[in-house]
């Protein structure tokens, strides 16, 4: 748009900055005042009032200021509370602790959690407690968007005689001021009843986790866990790459995707689990994972299809509703996002099919100079903590196993056959699947 030429006729020097037909560059330019330029202006202006010509009214005549455009804004609304969810029912028994003698039909195993309850009414959020989802909705930021978020914290309702807190600590978010960061001793924590609307302005791209941080020993494990992923603003394009899907601002198109799948790792110990819905004290000397999941799902959970948290008809699996089935086409490129938040390494491995890690702790590999420190493999390690960002090329159609190499957490429960971290790549034909819609669809 061409930018408009104000008239302007003598006045206060800060006045005179903003006149009504002020550009939005101009407008731009304001932003940066000092605050020593902007006293000087208004101190300039008191002087000047004295001097200017009086309107019917015998007050100075002074120009109307014109609001700035405002950003681009994305709103969020996540409600904290308790829950039942269900590992494999086939699972050996681990008596007491598994299956709780307390779950209603259908369940097995006690969790927290955080829904998401955007564009629900007052009365409808209340109604989500007691209904906590594993793992926690996956958000999706763009780059430079101002982000709101409002954590409603609904009590738990296995455990009234619990007080706790909730809050969410943006995991790996490098420039997060203290107030937003979730830390309870250092922020905020919401208390029962209670709303916090976090404020974001997301600056670097990347594969990122967030979870609860108060007891957060207690509440990670308890399932107060969920990714997030910040878009480029090179997604958008630029003078030499087209528009279209980016893992980061790689200048060069190498982190192009077509399709795209994340995994939250986690550790769930059964005995911890029961214990709290039993009003009972754990010992966190003696963790000893029972069930290892992606998504919150053991195999072959992890490869039914996407649920809705909100129907009943969506089954065992209603508050485990993130699939972790790779689907694609030959040929397609496929981003796999990978996040721990357990307390063990994890390491996850595919047969036939080579893996190029792009990203670690949300940041492009590349070395000072630029150059590309990218890494062609079959195994990914993730750190309790960490997030990798994988890149590969779709091969002929097949299916293909992506697992954890450690023998444990591919059972449920120690019991015999696979289970735990462990889902499909199913390659079809090219040209099969249409383009895909979201994260894990």
């Amino acid at each position: 748009m061409a930018a408009t030429t104000a008239t302007r006729t003598p006045g206060p020097p800060f006045f005179d900055l903003i006149s009504e037909e002020t550009t939005v560059s101009e407008r731009g330019s304001l932003s940066r005042l000092s605050r020593r330029s902007l006293l000087a202006g208004l101190t300039g202006a008191a002087g000047a009032a004295l001097l200017l010509p009086r309107g019917s009214a015998g007050r100075p005549q002074a120009r109307r200021l014109v609001a700035a455009v405002p950003d681009p804004v994305q709103e969020i609304h996540l409600a904290g509370t308790d829950g039942w969810v269900s590992m494999p029912p086939n699972s050996p028994a681990i008596a007491p602790f598994w299956p709780d003698s307390l779950a209603p039909t259908g369940s097995n195993l006690y969790v927290f959690g955080f829904r998401d309850v955007t564009g629900m009414n007052a009365v409808d959020v209340t109604a989500q407690r007691g209904k906590a989802q594993i793992s926690a909705p996956m958000l999706t930021f763009d780059q430079e968007t101002d982000i709101k978020i409002t954590l409603s914290n609904l009590g738990l309702a296995q455990r009234p005689d619990l007080v706790d807190g909730h809050t969410v600590h943006w995991h790996g978010f490098r420039n997060a001021i203290p107030l937003f960061d979730g830390v309870p001793e250092l922020s905020i924590a919401v208390p029962i009843g209670r709303d916090f609307t976090y404020f974001y302005r997301p600056h670097d791209p990347g594969t990122y986790m967030y979870h609860c941080h108060f007891e957060d020993v207690e509440h990670v494990q308890m399932g107060m866990t969920g990714m997030l992923f910040v878009r480029p603003v090179q997604n958008k394009g630029t003078s030499s790459l087209p528009a279209g899907k980016y893992a980061y601002n790689c200048g060069d198109g190498s982190s192009r995707y077509d399709r795209e799948f994340a995994f939250m790792m986690t550790e769930i110990w059964a005995e911890a689990h029961y214990r709290d819905a039993h009003i009972q004290v754990s010992d966190w000397t003696d963790y000893k994972p029972t069930f290892f999941a992606l998504n919150g799902r053991a195999y072959p959970d992890t490869m039914a299809s996407n649920g809705d948290p909100n129907s009943a008809a969506a089954g065992r699996l209603r508050y485990q509703p993130i699939s972790s089935l790779v689907t694609c086409n030959s040929g397609d490129r496929v981003l796999l996002r990978l996040a721990n938040l357990g307390y063990q390494d994890h390491v996850m491995t595919v047969d036939g099919i080579d893996l190029t890690v792009i990203g670690k702790d949300a940041a492009l590999l590349r070395g000072r100079d630029g150059s590309s420190e990218y890494t062609v493999t079959n195994t990914v390690e993730i750190g309790p903590g960490e997030s990798r960002d994988v890149l590969f090329t779709a091969p002929a159609p097949g299916t293909y196993l992506l697992y954890d190499r450690d023998y444990l957490a591919l059972t449920n429960g120690s019991g015999s056959g696979y289970g735990g971290q462990m889902t499909e790549i199913r390659v079809s034909p090219s040209g099969t699947l249409p383009a895909q819609t979201g994260p894990n669809a």
